[in-house]
């Protein structure tokens, strides 16, 4: 072979009797390695030497053991130039180095340095730190040492002093101090001694710690301290294991000791028979409700629910731990037990919400408070108009008042009255007995011209009902044909005998359209008001009665409220039947808003929940638990009276029969909505005696405000009609409404609306049939012509006959059949009719069985429809 970059060097030859091998550098040994349980494996252990290049490498210098290892950049060995005999004996001519190799390998030796020069440095750093981070520590172990030795010292005194009050004590007992003495004083200094420190030797054989050791950490990092471990405490004496035989008992030098486990076990035993030991029998007082759970019995007399199942199992009754059992069954399981029973029902929560006491002592008088009343178009609301020097009546549709109003006014002596005007249609006899009911004084208003009217008689009842005094105002004396005598006389008839016929009831003229005799009529009042005495606390929590309640769309609930007892505050809580709500806002009747209402006044109340019902009491409530749990009872008492009078299974036999007469009864669905509570209570009251056994108005959802878009899907899902009482559907509702069909009927007043609705169910009632005799026939004989059947020839004998006419065949005075005339002939001619005595031939549809002498009765069947 010739080498082409030194062609003048010699030839490198092979010669073929050498071999070109590699001497192994792997040493083999084997290791015996033991595990626990004296478990041995042999294993093979090989050791690998550093491959030389270029000869030994100079032997590294021993690194001090207190320096810190740095690590250094590899060298890159040199190799050098062998001798020349060698090489000649070789025969391998071996290259020089060129002058970019020796640059490269100079600056690389420059940057070993550089970077053991930082790496220098670095360890430098970290050694200062570490060195830093053991004078924090061994100054932290030396204070925790002295707090130790501080604590051992505290402890020697407590001993100390503690062992001479042994001391003292036995001497005043009379026992003798020489002999406690010794011990007590062993035992205190062998536990006051403190624990001894083993010193570390140094390696010069002092006493000196030893100096924290550097470990090298893999790698070639950086060296880091080892902490000396903390010295032990001192072991106590190993406890003898094993079974007591009677070797070990005999050689064993100390006493024999109870083992923990035995500890426990004898410590177990006894907290098991001290928890079968009989323990003292709790008397509790049981609150019992209507009705209650048995997991909450259990828990209200602190017994186990297993033991209440257990006594109603022996009673013969099974039930779950969540089943509701009765007051009187929850009674006799507490009896038995021996706890006392407390019974209690679910409305005592509504206990001191009303009529509490007043203390005499701060009773001041109130206003008096005055309802209007008396027979539709009197002329109720013009007197109170020219005593409130207002115009009501135009507002009102049609003329007459179909709302309850609440105002106050000032009589000639300064004294405030408060007026109560009820609407005197015979729709609104609710609003008149809720008017008599919170009422102090009548006022009962009479036309001179009418005299007394149904509606008049029913105001003196509500009156007499209430047993409040009465004052008739004779009203239209103004009028030509106005006769007062006779409306004195007409009262009599009622056992209302006025003061100028002999009797206590003080009746004055007036005239609303004149304003004659208002301020005598006033002047009356506060005389009746004076003889009543009227007096009550004004600092209590507000009492009242709900006069009027309407949804506003812009102010929410709005409850009209005539305040009798205390006075109502912005910011009370305040609970009206099942609603309840903090006052927002109060308004008086004059539109202006006030602080705070007192006895007798109205106002309209904001910040109510949902509109409370007409003639519900309100109460002030001291927070809003209370106010929760007395609406959610309220509530849940509507809910069960509405499931009660739904239910069909339940009531009295009576009921059953009235349910199974109104069985097939037909359904008027009407969804009704209202703009005040009273106003709907009205008209759900009229359409109530409009049902009969036949139909009936079915009210599916009848409430206060507008009507909404679910209104309009509540009678689409019952294809219902919708009354709308001076209120609108929104623009949704009547989009909604005019989409499915759904008729929306608007009314402003109420006896339009009741009229509308009776014409209406009254299509929903089955016509009558009546029967219109027409004449009398006999057959003389009975042809079969074929094509057509038989047709039988009659003469008439009485009235007349007309052709498609309803007849029946009577057979030996027996109806045998009934049907229709479908064929109607005189000689061979389809005639409409034939009169009596004159002879025909008649054929039945699909009846053919006619004979002779048979008699054929024709009449006329006519419809008529009824009417509620």
């Amino acid at each position: 072979m010739v080498d082409t970059k030194n062609p003048g060097d010699k030839t490198l030859s092979v010669g073929p009797s050498k071999t070109l091998t590699l001497k192994p550098r792997v040493e083999q040994g084997t290791v015996r390695q033991s595990f626990s349980h004296g478990r041995t494996k042999q294993v093979v252990v090989e050791k690998r030497g550093k491959r030389r290049i270029g000869g030994d490498a100079p032997a590294a210098e021993p690194v001090a053991a207190s320096e810190p290892t740095v690590a250094r950049a590899p060298r890159i060995p040199v190799r050098p130039a062998p001798p020349a005999a060698s090489r000649a004996n070789s025969g391998v001519v071996l290259r020089t180095l060129t002058e970019d190799e020796r640059t490269a390998r100079a600056s690389a030796l420059a940057e070993a340095k550089i970077r053991a020069e930082e790496e220098r440095r670095i360890a430098e750093a970290e050694a200062a730190r570490r060195n830093s981070k053991e004078g924090i520590e061994q100054a932290e172990r030396e204070a925790a040492e002295a707090r130790r030795k501080a604590e051992e010292e505290r402890h020697r005194q407590e001993e100390e002093a503690k062992r001479k009050a042994e001391l003292e004590a036995k001497r005043r007992f009379g026992e003798s101090e020489t002999k406690a003495a010794p011990a007590k004083t062993t035992t205190t200094t062998t536990r006051a001694a403190p624990p001894a420190r083993p010193a570390a030797v140094a390696a010069d054989g002092s006493d000196e710690e030893e100096a924290p050791r550097l470990v090298r950490r893999p790698g070639g990092g950086p060296a880091r301290p080892v902490v000396a471990p903390k010295p032990a405490a001192k072991p106590a004496p190993a406890k003898q294991r094993g079974r007591l035989t009677l070797v070990t008992a005999l050689s064993a030098d100390d006493v024999r000791e109870r083992s923990i486990a035995s500890f426990r076990r004898r410590t177990q035993r006894l907290k098991g028979h001290a928890s079968n030991e009989p323990k003292e029998k709790l008397i509790r007082e049981v609150i019992v409700p209507e009705a209650i759970t048995i997991q909450e019995l259990a828990n209200r007399m602190a017994e186990r629910a297993v033991d209440v199942i257990r006594m109603l199992m022996k009673q013969g009754a099974m039930h779950k731990i969540t089943d509701v059992i009765d007051a009187d069954t929850a009674q006799l399981i507490a009896e038995e037990l021996g706890h006392t029973v407390k019974r209690v029902a679910a409305s005592d929560v509504e206990e001191g919400l009303f009529d509490a006491d007043d203390d005499s002592t701060v009773v001041e008088p109130r206003s008096p408070v005055v309802t209007v009343m008396g027979h539709v178009d009197h002329g109720k609301t013009s007197l109170l108009d020219a005593v409130r020097h207002a115009n009501v009546v135009s507002g009102e549709a049609g003329g007459i008042t179909q709302h309850i109003g609440a105002y106050q006014v000032t009589s000639p002596d300064g004294k405030k009255i408060t007026f109560i005007d009820t609407p005197g249609h015979a729709a609104f006899t609710a609003m008149r007995a809720r008017g008599a009911k919170v009422t102090d004084i009548v006022v009962l208003v009479v036309a001179a011209d009418d005299g007394v009217m149904p509606q008049t008689v029913e105001a003196i009842n509500h009156a007499k009902a209430a047993k409040v005094p009465m004052i008739i105002a004779i009203n239209k004396i103004d009028k030509p044909d106005a006769k007062p005598e006779r409306v004195r006389t007409e009262l009599l008839q009622h056992e209302v005998q006025v003061e100028s016929m002999g009797g206590q009831v003080i009746d004055v003229e007036v005239s609303a359209k004149n304003k004659t005799n208002l301020d005598k009529l006033l002047e009356m009042i506060s005389l009746q008001a004076d003889l009543l005495d009227l007096k009550t606390n004004a600092s209590r929590p507000a009492e009242g009665t709900v006069i009027e309640a309407k949804l506003d769309r812009g102010r929410g609930p709005v409850a009209t409220v005539l305040v009798q007892r205390g006075t109502l505050r912005v910011g009370d809580i305040i609970v009206a039947g099942a609603e309840m709500g903090r006052v927002r806002a109060l308004i008086s009747d004059q539109g202006e808003t006030v602080d705070e209402a007192g006895p007798s006044v109205p106002v309209e109340v904001l910040g109510f929940n949902g509109p409370p019902e007409a003639g519900d009491r309100l109460a002030v409530v001291e927070n809003e638990a209370r106010a929760r749990q007395v609406t959610s009872y309220r509530a849940h008492q509507k809910r069960e009276n509405a499931a009660a009078s739904s239910s069909g299974m339940r009531g009295s036999l009576e009921q059953m029969m009235s349910q199974l007469k109104t069985a097939g009864r037909k359904d008027f669905p009407l969804v009704i909505k209202a703009d005040v509570q009273g106003s709907l209570e009205a008209i759900l009251g009229s359409l109530e005696k409009l049902g009969t056994e036949e139909v009936a108005a079915r009210i599916l959802h009848a409430g206060v405000g507008g009507i909404s878009e679910s209104d309009v899907t509540l009678a689409e899902g019952f294809n219902a009609a919708i009354i709308g009482f001076s209120v609108r559907a929104n623009k949704e509702a009547a989009a909604a409404a005019k989409r499915n069909g759904i008729e929306i009927r608007y009314y402003n007043i109420i006896y339009d609306l009741v009229d509308d609705v009776k014409k209406a169910m009254s299509g929903l009632l089955a016509p009558t049939l009546r029967e219109t005799m027409l004449g009398n026939a006999e057959i003389l004989e009975v042809f079969n012509i074929s094509k057509v059947g038989k047709v039988a020839g009659c003469r008439v004998t009485d009235g007349n006959v007309e052709r498609g006419a309803n007849v029946r065949l009577i057979r030996e005075n027996v109806v045998v059949h009934e049907g229709k005339l479908s064929t109607l002939k005189r000689f061979k001619d389809e005639v409409k009719e034939v009169q009596s005595g004159q002879e025909c031939g008649m054929a039945f549809e699909s009846y053919h069985d006619m004979r002779v002498g048979d008699v054929i009765e024709c009449y006329r069947v006519e419809t008529i429809q009824r009417s509620l």
